[in-house]
């Protein structure tokens, strides 16, 4: 690996370990919860779609893990009070996932979390530097999603 190439994977990797510990760590210190990171990025999933909420699938695809996996995650949550679980008034066979008034306390907390985060971060830097962070983030985001998109059509067409 050349000298940038070793470089950049040690900046990505402790930033994407050093943002979670401390969006981890902040929640836990204001709010008491007890929640795990990735089950609040579950409840931030869900809260997006306020008063429709989603279905498990819709949570599975958005966030690429298995049915199983967001199943057990969403019960998890739903013993803990922070979401709930509805069946459609149209269809019988469809439940919808949604934040209870707790969910929507935390889902805030963590909102404000980002807010401030991104305030934070960008409240030292000149116009020009933003603009430079920002296309490096989307360009770096959209190979991401390149890559992620050409994984799971490679695992679809894989599958007897």
């Amino acid at each position: 690996m050349d000298s940038f190439s070793s470089q950049l994977n040690a900046v990505l990797v402790d930033t994407f370990n050093t943002i979670l510990k401390f969006e981890e760590n902040l929640l836990k210190q204001s709010t008491n919860i007890d929640l795990s990171i990735n089950e609040m990025h579950l409840i931030e999933h869900v809260g997006k779609n306020k008063n429709d909420g989603k279905t498990i699938s819709d949570l599975a695809q958005s966030l690429n893990i298995t049915l199983p996996s967001v199943t057990v995650a969403i019960n998890k949550l739903v013993k803990k009070g922070y979401v709930k679980k509805e069946k459609s008034n149209t269809d019988g066979r469809v439940v919808y996932v949604r934040l209870t008034d707790k969910g929507l306390r935390i889902d805030k907390i963590h909102q404000y979390f980002h807010v401030k985060m991104v305030k934070d971060i960008s409240s030292e830097m000149t116009v020009a530097e933003k603009e430079v962070l920002i296309h490096g983030m989307e360009k770096l985001n959209g190979f991401f999603k390149n890559k992620l998109s050409r994984l799971s059509d490679e695992n679809e067409t894989s599958e007897p």
